[in-house]
């Protein structure tokens, strides 16, 4: 069984409002990964909020806003890893046998249920231990960690990510192909930007 990890804690201090509840194609960004997470089979889907975690809730309750978690990581200034520490002992409460986690970001639209079920594919083809998106010459989220990397993850802090273990780890890493992943939403011309796209 894969879950599903949503980071969304950060204060999205460069777009000056919460971009979890910016809206795209009449939903916010969050509900999005949510339902990407859903539709791709994972359970259980967890989300990490940190900044503005009432707002965000106050404004999604008017949607179908159903994770199987919510974490409030009261840690968020600290830095990224803090949540992902916070979402792995989550997940691992919410579901002790999930053999998987899909880490995502709710910032990046692309990021839709057909890349996620491509990720859990290319590790049952492969048997890889860490599966990420490849991007702008990079890797990253969204990516898969097995569980036998969930230890190294829930000791993750500050603003190191989940990149430092793919990166210690590159034998045991495959990777698929995300050329949207490089859009994300940090600023109010990302924005608009991206709705000029869609439109």
């Amino acid at each position: 069984m894969t879950g599903a990890v949503i980071l969304a804690a950060g204060a999205s201090v460069r777009l000056g409002t919460p971009k979890q509840t910016i809206l795209y194609e009449g939903k916010p960004l969050l509900q999005h990964a949510v339902a990407a997470a859903q539709d791709a089979g994972c359970q259980p889907v967890v989300v990490v909020l940190g900044a503005h975690a009432d707002a965000i809730l106050a404004h999604l309750a008017h949607f179908h806003f159903s994770p199987t978690a919510i974490v409030h990581n009261d840690h968020w200034k600290q830095g990224i890893g803090t949540s992902i520490a916070a979402g792995i002992k989550a997940l691992q409460q919410a579901e002790n046998t999930v053999t998987a986690a899909i880490m995502m970001v709710c910032d990046q639209p692309y990021a839709d249920a057909a890349l996620l079920r491509t990720l859990i594919a290319q590790q049952e083809q492969t048997g890889r231990g860490i599966v990420a998106s490849t991007y702008a010459e990079t890797e990253g989220v969204p990516a898969l960690f097995s569980n036998k990397y969930f230890d190294a993850l829930m000791h993750l802090s500050g603003d190191t990510g989940a990149k430092k273990i793919m990166l210690q780890h590159q034998e045991d890493v495959a990777l698929v192909p995300f050329e949207k992943g490089i859009i994300d939403i940090d600023t109010i011309r990302d924005v608009e930007r991206f709705r000029e796209g869609k439109e």
